[in-house]
C-alpha cells in the first residue's frame, strides 16, 4: 500500500507539464480559470497523499515510521511544503493572478493561433490593464508593475516549494525502496 500511494503521489511533476501545455493552448482567461480550479484541488491532493503515504508506512504504519529520522525527515518536509502551498502561497499566487489578469477587458482568442477576435468573429485589441496596456507591458501602470511583482514572488514560492515537496517524495522513495526484499523462489 505505501508504495502504492507513494507512486501516485509522484506525480506531481506532470503539474508542471500540464501548466506549460494550458497556458501555451488557451486563451489567458481561460488558463486563468484552469489553474484556479486545478491547483487548490492539486495540493489538497498532495497534502492528502502525504498523510496517507505516512499512515501506510511499512511495516506497522507511523509507529514503524517514528523509528528512523530518514524516514519522517522527507515525509515532514513533503507534509510541511504542500501546507504551505496550500494554504499560503497557493490562494496568494490564485488572488494574486486573478486580480493582474482579469482587471481589464474580456479578451477572446483563438488558441491555436493566438489571435484576438470580438464576440462577432471579427479581430480586436483588447486590453488587460484599466490604463490601456497588457500587463506583459514594461511601460503599464505602477499598480500594475505592483500587481506584476506580487505575482511573481508568490508564483516562484509556490514553484519552489512544490519543487521541494517532489524532492523529499523522491528522497522518501528511496529511503522505502532501500527496504523492499527482493527473494528469489
Amino acid at each position: 500500500m505505501a508504495v502504492a500511494t507513494w507512486s501516485f503521489a509522484f506525480l506531481g511533476p506532470l503539474s508542471f507539464v500540464m501548466t506549460k501545455i494550458s497556458y501555451n493552448a488557451l486563451p489567458i482567461s481561460a488558463f486563468t480559470t484552469l489553474q484556479k480550479r486545478v491547483f487548490p484541488a492539486y495540493f489538497r491532493l498532495q497534502s492528502l497523499l502525504i498523510l496517507v503515504t505516512a499512515a501506510t508506512h511499512p511495516p506497522h504504519g507511523p509507529l514503524s515510521l517514528f523509528k528512523s529520522l530518514g524516514d519522517v525527515a522527507p515525509l515532514a518536509i513533503g507534509g510541511t511544503m504542500a501546507a504551505l502551498n496550500l494554504t499560503v502561497y497557493g490562494p496568494r499566487t490564485q488572488t494574486t493572478m486573478i486580480d493582474r489578469i482579469h482587471q481589464g477587458e474580456f479578451e477572446f482568442f483563438h488558441p491555436p493561433s493566438r489571435e484576438r477576435f470580438d464576440a462577432d468573429g471579427s479581430s480586436c485589441a483588447t486590453t488587460e490593464t484599466r490604463d490601456g496596456k497588457k500587463y506583459t507591458d514594461p511601460n503599464c501602470s505602477e499598480e500594475m508593475k505592483a500587481k506584476n511583482r506580487a505575482f511573481s514572488r508568490a508564483h516562484a514560492m509556490s514553484i519552489h516549494i512544490n519543487l521541494l515537496a517532489i524532492g523529499s517524495t523522491i528522497w522518501y522513495g528511496f529511503r522505502l525502496a532501500s527496504k523492499l526484499r527482493i527473494v528469489a523462489v
